[in-house]
């Protein structure tokens, strides 16, 4: 791949991942991360709020997206939403639907079992049947979700996410434990690490940290080394210490390489895009089963190749990759404002007009920031038709 199209791809990736969603309203000052949802919650007998990230083009194009659960939400939403952003925009990972769990009583809701210095300790149990029966079920149904799930937990939060991911092995798929506290009561959770391995682990990640923490570091290192030592197959797991952290700070730079650590092996190959959409979807069937679900080539990776088609005037390949981008996300009007693009630069005008046609069709019935753009495509293919 040439530099000038290495420069395009990064080009049209930043325009797609960010400009061409942006949650800035034309006119509107404000740019807004997320949104605020509460939800009842029968198991815990109250109201708990979320902080929502969608991802930059959700209201755009028609995919599904893996979730990452943001334990300590509250405190941790903004950064972990745009690192999720950043590392998705540079193709580490995928992009994904962030959700932070706002606090309510998090001594409760996050320790295994009861204990006299904190009161009404010993939710966890409860609390996972939140997550379980109430939480996953209300995220999956409003929002487009693939069945891929990443739990992110610190200092009380990954002894949360230590024990879910001791107890309840199919809750999520990835764990990232930022300095769990593992000496809650007589290291119960190290006591029972060998009897819990011997479950089901397929297709998990476990990754684990802790920063210059003293008092912390017998009980995790105890812990890493059993799972080292007896880990099932199908669980990967990695513990990193991070001797230049502590424990306020340790939790940013863990998610930025607990999801590279999740993720490794997601970006596609320097050259792939050089090879066609064939290597490219090579690439994700080998994701597939790496993650232990379908993992479809994204409508945004088809339409660079596309547009690398259409840069260099190869326009026979362009309609070719932007009509099996329709084939496979037939919902979207940006596939179809994609194709009619290709058509109109290789004057088809008649083709043009109707794929601009049905992006705005689409897009009338759900209204995006992209909407007038394609009523000026039609309008232009239409103003072309009949000149010609």
């Amino acid at each position: 791949m040439s530099a000038i199209m290495k420069v395009l791809l990064i080009v049209l990736t930043a325009i797609f991942l960010t400009g061409a969603a942006s949650n800035a309203k034309a006119g509107d000052n404000k740019i807004s991360i997320g949104e605020k949802v509460t939800i009842q919650s029968k198991v815990l007998n109250e109201e708990r709020n979320l902080l929502v990230y969608l991802p930059d083009g959700y209201n755009l194009i028609a995919s599904e997206y893996p979730v990452i659960y943001l334990l300590d939400g509250g405190y941790h939403f903004l950064h972990a939403s745009g690192m999720v952003q950043f590392l998705s925009g540079q193709g580490i990972m995928p992009q994904a639907i962030v959700v932070g769990i706002v606090n309510v009583d998090r001594g409760r809701d996050f320790t295994p079992t009861p204990d006299a210095k904190i009161k009404n300790g010993g939710g966890a149990d409860k609390f996972a049947s939140f997550i379980k029966d109430e939480l996953k079920p209300y995220i999956d149904k409003t929002y487009r979700t693939q069945p891929y799930s990443i739990l992110v937990g610190h200092s009380l939060g990954g002894t949360f996410a230590t024990y879910a991911f001791l107890n309840n092995t199919d809750l999520f798929d990835g764990y990232i434990s930022i300095s769990p506290y593992l000496a809650w009561d007589d290291n119960m959770l190290i006591k029972q690490t060998g009897e819990k391995l011997k479950s089901g682990y397929k297709n998990k990640f476990f990754y684990m940290t802790l920063g210059d923490e003293p008092e912390f570091i017998p009980n995790v290192e105890k812990f890493a080394q059993m799972i080292k030592t007896a880990a099932p197959t199908g669980l990967t797991f990695q513990y990193e210490y991070m001797k230049d952290e502590d424990h306020g700070s340790i939790p940013h730079l863990s998610m930025y390489n607990g999801f590279k650590a999740i993720y490794e092996g997601w970006k596609i190959p320097d050259g792939m895009y050089k090879e066609g959409l064939a290597s490219i979807d090579a690439h994700y069937k080998t994701l597939t089963n790496k993650f232990g679900y379908e993992t479809k080539t994204p409508e945004y990776v088809i339409n660079l190749l596309g547009y690398q088609y259409l840069g260099n005037k190869e326009f026979d390949k362009a309609i070719e990759v932007f009509k099996e981008n329709v084939k496979r996300y037939p919902e979207s009007a940006n596939v179809y404002d994609s194709l009619g693009e290709a058509y109109e630069k290789n004057s088809r005008y008649a083709e043009a007009e109707k794929n601009y046609d049905k992006a705005v069709a689409i897009s009338d019935k759900k209204p995006n920031e992209f909407t007038e753009v394609y009523k000026e495509n039609l309008k232009r293919a239409q103003k072309l038709l009949a000149e010609k």
